[in-house]
């Protein structure tokens, strides 16, 4: 009988079937941009963390945070998942020298696993390309962001550093290994000599095919995500003036890559310095 509905089925069928298909599809991506427009979060997301998870299996509790075993509170364990909003951090501080600070002192853990998590996402996405399994260092790395102890991915930077000037080895040593603001800084500095030699290379041969134009991408993430960093540290440090002049370039000479909200550390620095008209004209413009 299922053969014979089969054999019936004219091509009229699978076309309604795919235009519906389409329509449903598309009413439902509106409904989520509206959504996540309105309240920042995803429905989807959303009631599947709420609702289907508990019943496949419940709440992951394999890694509990430091929080919990140090301070003791009990009611801070039961609290529901949907309660729990994560926002992303403009700031963006470093993990070695403030995050890791901030549990010597305290014995609190400031990253929760979701945090870790969107991190590693980040670093896949802006740090690695298809490509990186022609480049030793670059395969290394590749493995490095996935890995989930820290000192494994501190030792595989240093591997890597053995092999070639890698920009990504010493942007995850400038973010993990470093325990100040000062040595981070002298390392995203060695990142910028290699990122730049990577960045003019590839640039010259990103029209060469998919390849070359990944790698491109990949070298330009990496370029700007070091000169931001380094002009966050800069901020740190108390230049600030030249910290405003360092995003300031950036934002022109790389104005699609908004990605890294570099606009919004420099609006931090700008209500540092108390220039109020320069932080309206930023926000007119990219708010």
């Amino acid at each position: 009988s299922v053969s014979m509905f089969l054999n019936t089925l004219t091509p009229k069928f699978y076309v309604a079937l795919t235009g519906t298909s389409s329509l449903i599809s598309g009413l439902i991506l509106i409904f989520e941009w509206w959504y996540f427009r309105k309240y920042g979060t995803s429905f989807i997301e959303q009631v599947s963390v709420s609702h289907l998870r508990p019943l496949l299996g419940g709440v992951d509790n394999s890694a509990p945070s430091a929080a919990s075993a140090a301070g003791g509170d009990a009611d801070s364990n039961r609290q529901s998942v949907s309660e729990c909003k994560v926002w992303r951090n403009p700031l963006n501080l470093f993990r070695g020298a403030e995050y890791n600070r901030y549990t010597w002192v305290t014995g609190r853990e400031p990253l929760t696993y979701y945090d870790m998590n969107l991190s590693a996402q980040d670093h896949q996405t802006f740090f690695t390309c298809d490509t990186d399994h022609l480049r030793p260092a670059d395969a290394i790395m590749q493995k490095a962001w996935r890995e989930r102890n820290p000192q494994a991915r501190i030792s595989a930077a240093h591997e890597a550093l053995e092999l070639n000037e890698c920009a990504t080895a010493y942007i995850l040593l400038a973010e993990e290994e470093a325990t100040t603001i000062v040595e981070a800084e002298k390392l995203f500095k060695q990142a910028l000599k290699a990122g730049e030699g990577c960045y003019r290379r590839s640039q010259q041969l990103q029209h060469h095919g998919a390849q070359y134009e990944a790698q491109h991408r990949r070298d330009t993430n990496v370029l700007v995500y070091i000169k931001r960093r380094l002009a966050m540290c800069a901020r740190k440090l108390g230049r600030t003036r030249e910290a405003v002049k360092m995003m300031r370039d950036l934002m022109k000479e790389f104005p699609l890559l908004s990605m890294f909200n570099i606009h919004e550390n420099l609006l931090e620095a700008l209500l540092e310095l108390q220039a109020y008209a320069d932080v309206q004209a930023v926000l007119a413009k990219y708010d």
